[in-house]
């Protein structure tokens, strides 16, 4: 059963067309991977599919739910971490987690912020303000905000950019327990080799359209792992232009 689906998505700004009619389904359970170049349109979708951006043209359903009609009951139902995105700057962390667990009307909120600090290994900021975090608490933070009210969606944009290794492995680790668990997964990544080994199904976008999609064995095809598939198919989209 398809709980993500894009039917027809189609975005402009002004002249510039991001997504050409992008279609897309993602069952119940899937870690599915979004993988393209810079500018291919994946963070484009993504934002169309949260919630966060119209479409031009299209439709799109979030665990039933039409995300064009309905954005904030998908925004409830999802846990997101987007590209390139700090917390709220004059926010502490814990006010951050807080304010989280307030919208998506969580219960025992003071117990789940506790646990994602720890797990982060970040109760030493839990009173700093965000705009003083690294970069790479920041992104903790992000992950910690879409992990806190235990959702049954994950979109998942760039989520391992700015951890150091100890934290990329907790992360990876508990997003496969929740794929196992039959959460699903959408990932938009530039790491082939991370992708490769958490993903069961995968796209490649380029220039705004869906160039190929399928199981890992599909997308593969003869060559020996995703990243030379990857940029074979790129050489003969370079071709085709």
């Amino acid at each position: 059963m398809a709980v993500i689906e894009a039917n027809s998505i189609t975005k402009r700004f002004d002249k510039t067309t991001a997504l050409y009619d992008v279609s897309l389904s993602v069952n119940k359970g899937n870690f599915f991977g979004l993988f393209g170049p810079n500018g291919a349109g994946k963070t484009t979708l993504v934002k169309i599919l949260t919630g966060q951006l119209l479409p031009t043209s299209g439709k799109a359903l979030v665990d039933g739910v039409d995300v064009i009609k309905n954005p904030m009951e998908v925004k409830r139902r999802i846990g997101i971490v987007p590209e390139v995105e700090s917390p709220p700057s004059y926010l502490t962390s814990h006010e951050y987690l807080y304010f989280v667990c307030r919208v998506r009307k969580v219960d025992n909120i003071e117990s789940r912020i506790e646990h994602w600090l720890k797990f982060f290994e970040m109760e030493d900021a839990e009173s700093k303000i965000c705009r003083d975090l690294s970069k790479g608490a920041r992104q903790k933070l992000m992950l910690a905000s879409a992990f806190i009210h235990e959702p049954k969606i994950f979109f998942l944009d760039e989520p391992f950019i700015n951890l150091d290794p100890i934290h990329q492995k907790k992360a990876k680790d508990y997003i496969l327990e929740c794929a196992r668990e039959g959460r699903t997964i959408l990932m938009c990544s530039h790491l082939l080799d991370i992708a490769e080994k958490l993903c069961d199904k995968v796209a490649i976008i380029n220039d705004g359209m869906i160039v190929t999609s399928g199981s890992l064995d599909e997308v593969r095809g003869e060559e020996k792992d995703l990243e030379s598939a990857f940029l074979s198919i790129m050489k003969d989209r370079r071709k085709v232009k």
